[in-house]
């Protein structure tokens, strides 16, 4: 029997170093070519010379005691036509002079390129069978999505990354690859650089503006260029690892990265829950500015209270009860919020918000003033839709009205995590928060009292403001000068 043979190919079937659709598309080569079959399967890439003659000396009966075969690099580039065996011949005759390896002479020749060299290092390994040991997994699967339009190189890294212990899904498509990205959830996405349509780049940008913003990406590339390096970090990269690593660095990586960003994540849910978006992105920013342990600092103070809802209480069921006490609150969490405030705590049937902490902007009163306006907009807009559903089921009269006072004072605080080692949270003491609070305890219904100091803070041309007589508050020897926002 001799590798023309077509029942070589079966030969190797029964090895199992082929599969029969690459049997048939070596003798569709043969048939163009004049090939032998085992030399088509070779310039394929499916099979190395190694293997081809263990294959033989396994129809002869004759057995060799040897490890699993390595094919020769310059002869998976030619198989994969990045090479011609003029170009090769030429690098081997370098590599012969200096020493150095073959794929940095080839592309130094500008024979082929850096993401070539790694599709065909792949291919190396993948038909070599190199796999490291299979290790124990210490923390659960992690599951990494690959974006990478080289099916070699995707290979390449899912084989290495599942011997590690990873779950691990491949996309060619980059667009394809974003769609399932919600779906999916990966702990980690590994991104080539250089994709036709969508590179890495510009998906990893995508991804870090959308939804997925938490998700960290990691760039694979053959180009180490410091600019392409830049570029990456630029658009929101986690990491950036050359494809020459190894696996054992990628993996080491991907580790450091998820746990960089599992913390990062932990904090912005935490502080997700008090205050904007964008109040939590600079937090993240800047968190070394940022001091939770304590610090005095000037900030504006927002008490908001719901007059008249001693009255509902006491006239509606308690699940009824609940669920208006919900909804209100919900829309005067929602001002906060939307204003880049810190929702402090809820105070029965009110709330405390903190302009200025634990991130401090230049127009933190203007924004609590905002903020207070905002909230009688939501009530007046709960007022109609109360009375439009009292309507709806006829009933007569009108339904009672809940109104909100409003307190706003600035000053220097105390700001940080106030409590014990069993229960602290986030929060300012201090005589301007006292202050705040008694302002909307005068407040009446619909009404936004102002501490001086704020009144100070807030230009004049962005609000109006209407002089009242100084007010007596509880610890104050002096009368408090105050006035109301219109």
């Amino acid at each position: 029997m001799s590798a023309s043979s077509p029942l070589f190919g079966d030969l190797l079937l029964k090895l199992g170093l082929v599969t029969p659709s690459q049997v048939q598309e070596a003798l569709a080569l043969q048939a163009l070519t004049g090939q032998r079959v085992g030399e088509a399967l070779i310039s394929l890439g499916y099979v190395t010379r190694e293997q081809i003659q263990d294959a033989l000396g396994e129809a002869l009966g004759l057995h060799h005691d040897k490890g699993p075969a390595q094919p020769a690099l310059g002869e998976l580039l030619v198989g994969l036509k990045y090479v011609t065996l003029a170009q090769l011949d030429e690098a081997l005759a370098r590599q012969r002079r200096d020493g150095r390896r073959l794929g940095e002479i080839l592309v130094e020749l500008g024979h082929c390129t850096y993401k070539q060299i790694y599709e065909a290092l792949g291919l190396q390994n993948r038909i070599a069978g190199r796999q490291e040991n299979p290790r124990p997994f210490i923390d659960g699967r992690r599951r990494v999505v690959v974006v990478d339009d080289s099916p070699l190189a995707c290979a390449f890294v899912q084989e290495g990354l599942v011997s590690l212990g990873y779950e691990v899904l491949c996309f060619q498509d980059p667009f394809e690859a974003l769609e399932g990205m919600s779906r999916l959830q990966p702990a980690i996405v590994l991104s080539d650089l250089e994709m036709p349509g969508l590179d890495g780049v510009e998906l990893c940008r995508r991804l870090k503006e959308g939804p997925t913003r938490g998700l960290p990406v990691i760039i694979l590339t053959a180009n180490d260029r410091e600019a392409e390096r830049v570029r990456g970090l630029r658009a929101g990269a986690d990491d950036y690892v050359n494809k020459s690593a190894s696996m054992d660095e990628l993996a080491a990586r991907i580790e450091s990265v998820v746990r960089r960003t599992g913390e990062t994540e932990r904090m912005r849910k935490l502080f997700a829950r008090y205050t904007s978006a964008a109040v939590v992105d600079e937090i993240l920013k800047s968190a070394d500015a940022v001091v939770l342990t304590g610090e005095k600092r000037e900030v504006t103070l927002l008490f908001a209270d719901i007059r008249n809802f001693t009255g509902l209480a006491e006239s509606l069921p308690p699940e009824q009860v609940v669920g208006v006490l919900n909804q209100v609150l919900g829309r005067l969490s929602d001002a906060v919020l939307t204003c880049g405030g810190t929702l402090d705590k809820f105070l029965g049937d009110g709330l405390m918000a903190v302009f200025g902490a634990p991130v401090a902007r230049s127009d933190d009163a203007l924004c609590a003033l905002q903020c207070a306006k905002m909230m009688m907009n939501a009530m007046t807009d709960l007022r109609v839709e109360a009375e439009a559903e009292w309507a709806a089921n006829g009933r007569e009269g009108h339904p009672l009205v809940l109104e909100l006072g409003v307190g706003i004072n600035s000053g220097v605080v105390v700001a940080g995590n106030i409590g014990s080692t069993v229960r602290s949270e986030y929060t300012c003491i201090g005589d301007a928060v006292n202050v705040a609070a008694r302002l909307c305890a005068l407040a009446g219904p619909g009404e936004i009292l102002v501490g001086e100091r704020t009144r100070e803070l807030v230009d004049a041309n962005e609000t109006a403001f209407e002089d009242l007589p100084p007010v007596r508050l509880k610890g104050k020897q002096q009368p408090v000068p105050l006035f109301r926002a219109l």
